[in-house]
């Protein structure tokens, strides 16, 4: 399915009818869209799988749909959470259809999408964010006028590191080589939206945004921004699909430090693969062509292996503190993030 996860489909999902599906989440990792990395961080497709399965658990808890129906354990036993005695790395889903557009003549056609279709992905990637995060485009943005304080619901200018009155919500797309941000005009357009249907998706992603930041909050962690991705089931009502609520999906942080993927970020904006990554983009924009990988002039290096014992971790204690359940012998969250600071 991607880069860190793969799908199982047991059920193959139509207009009309569910599918069922299982994630198997893998340890590999990606970071600015390139795909699978050159090594893996031990235990973390476990990790993400079972922070997930917390985050759908308790959504389901306070009405909100997922596509969750629960944990697979060794003997192919679908269990809830609570029932687990060790970690897996497999969960069990519903499936959507996911119907992608089309790019023809250096654009994407949007036209498969109609007011009534139904149980499909939505094509887009909603982000909200609670904190102006050093790792956030939003500042870079606003710097190069490609974004306005209007279009962000704002008076001033925000500063780095300020906590908001309300949470901004931004849409990108999904299914583009290069994701990019979009306003919410031009996303009831592409997907067929209407007004009412742009409501229900506020209402959806502010409820899950309030959820995130009280589960991270009992973990001593701050919920400073993250994404959510959504779809309609057969009868066009809303449900989170996915995942969501995990350190690959939202930006988390510990007196100020990240407990995220955002430390990866770090390590290879170092890099001058980073620097071949950005010129790639921008040779492709300007040709209108979308492989940009092609483009790129160098690859990857792995991780250096002292910060991939630490991010390992780093996931797993997360996860614990998470969840509220011991199912990774590791030390403390906060005993990681010292150390990880100290690197």
């Amino acid at each position: 399915m991607g880069s860190v996860k793969d799908i199982v489909v047991l059920k193959e999902a139509t207009e009309k009818e569910p599918g069922i599906g299982a994630f198997v989440f893998s340890d590999n990792y990606s970071v600015f869209d390139w795909g699978k990395m050159p090594d893996e961080i031990p235990d973390k497709g476990a990790s993400l799988c079972l922070q997930a399965a917390y985050f759908f658990e308790q959504a389901e808890k306070r009405g909100l749909k997922t596509h969750y129906l629960g944990l697979i354990v060794k003997g192919g036993k679908r269990v809830r959470l609570d029932e687990l005695t060790e970690p897996t790395n497999t969960m069990e889903i519903y499936l959507v259809r996911t119907i992608k557009p089309i790019f023809k003549d250096g654009k994407y056609d949007y036209s498969a999408f109609t007011p009534t279709l139904t149980n499909f992905l939505i094509p887009l990637e909603i982000i909200y964010r609670n904190i102006i995060s050093e790792g956030s485009s939003l500042l870079e943005r606003l710097n190069a006028g490609t974004l306005s304080l209007e279009e962000l619901g704002l008076e001033d200018r925000p500063k780095l590191g300020e906590k908001l009155k309300k949470p901004i919500l931004e849409i990108s797309t999904k299914f583009e080589a290069m994701d990019r941000y979009i306003s919410i005009e031009e996303a009831k357009e592409l997907v067929c939206l209407d007004e009412r249907e742009i409501e229900e998706i506020k209402r959806y992603v502010n409820k899950a945004n309030a959820l995130i930041t009280e589960i991270a909050e009992k973990a001593g962690l701050l919920n400073e921004d993250g994404k959510l991705e959504l779809a309609y089931n057969t009868n066009r009502e809303l449900m989170i699909v996915d995942v969501a609520g995990t350190l690959d999906e939202c930006r988390f942080s510990y007196k100020g430090i990240p407990v995220s993927k955002e430390i990866l970020r770090k390590f290879y904006k170092k890099t001058k693969w980073y620097e071949d990554v950005e010129k790639a983009k921008e040779k492709a924009r300007e040709r209108k062509i979308e492989d940009w990988k092609s483009l790129c002039e160098s690859l990857p290096e792995p991780l250096a292996p002292k910060l991939k014992d630490l991010v390992s971790k780093m996931y797993k204690a997360a996860t614990n503190a998470l969840i509220g359940k011991k199912l990774f012998e590791v030390p403390e969250l906060e005993k990681i993030m010292n150390q990880l600071e100290n690197y």
